[in-house]
């Protein structure tokens, strides 16, 4: 009869202490993200910003830095990005669902926020956590303007008119390409899904000398 195997009770409650113990000193996000202005430099990690986006730090604003001054810290509001705006002429923008400020930031600054992403024109339906949120590049987008972004319509998307060959059929084309070429091959060859045909007087001319030859010259 096997043994039971004895439970290490002290071991087991000292391993969750060290856990909670490591949980509880980690930095939280506002001392992980702090920022001295005059240096641009984080204080915990003493890393320095780079050059080109010390402009944009001293003239944006991070999401919560616009989030802790408004009403229900902005839930329902819609908020884009600089660098969105500079890209893409469709609208990108994220609106607001929930909040989790950090209580223990100076000016609650700091924290968590979920909400739905609209990308270029195209509204993802599942609500997920806001990326970048310490990114100096954040817009409130104005109330008199929130209807002009959600009425963009987005361009239809292009038919497709090449596949993929088999990977067989790939293979030996690939194959012959490097022989006839002496080099290697970089363009994928594709197989188009339909057929461009010039229908000019050369072809409608080939067609009959075909089509006679074919049934010969009537007596």
């Amino acid at each position: 009869m096997a043994k039971k195997k004895r439970l290490r009770l002290i071991a087991e409650m000292a391993r969750k202490i060290r856990a909670y113990r490591e949980l509880k000193s980690r930095p939280r996000e506002s001392q992980k993200y702090a920022l001295d202005y005059e240096t641009m430099r984080r204080p915990l990690t003493g890393k320095m910003l780079p050059v080109l986006a010390w402009q944009d730090v001293r003239r944006e604003s991070r999401l919560f830095s616009l989030l802790a001054g408004m009403r229900l810290f902005g839930v329902g509001r819609m908020f884009t990005r600089k660098s969105w705006l500079d890209d893409h002429p469709e609208p990108s923008y994220w609106q607001i669902t929930k909040i989790k400020v950090d209580y223990t930031a100076e000016n609650m600054d700091h924290g968590r926020a979920w909400g739905t992403l609209t990308y270029k024109g195209k509204q993802e339906s599942e609500v997920k956590e806001v990326e970048k949120v310490m990114y100096h590049d954040w817009r409130l987008i104005p109330k008199d303007m929130e209807q002009q972004f959600r009425d963009f319509q987005p361009l239809p998307e292009p038919p497709v008119r090449y596949t993929p060959y088999p990977p067989l059929l790939r293979a030996m084309l690939l194959a012959q390409r490097g022989k006839a070429g002496g080099s290697a091959v970089t363009e994928e060859p594709a197989l188009p899904l339909k057929r461009d045909v010039v229908l000019n007087k050369d072809y409608f001319r080939r067609e009959e000398q075909e089509r006679q030859r074919k049934e010969g010259t009537a007596v």
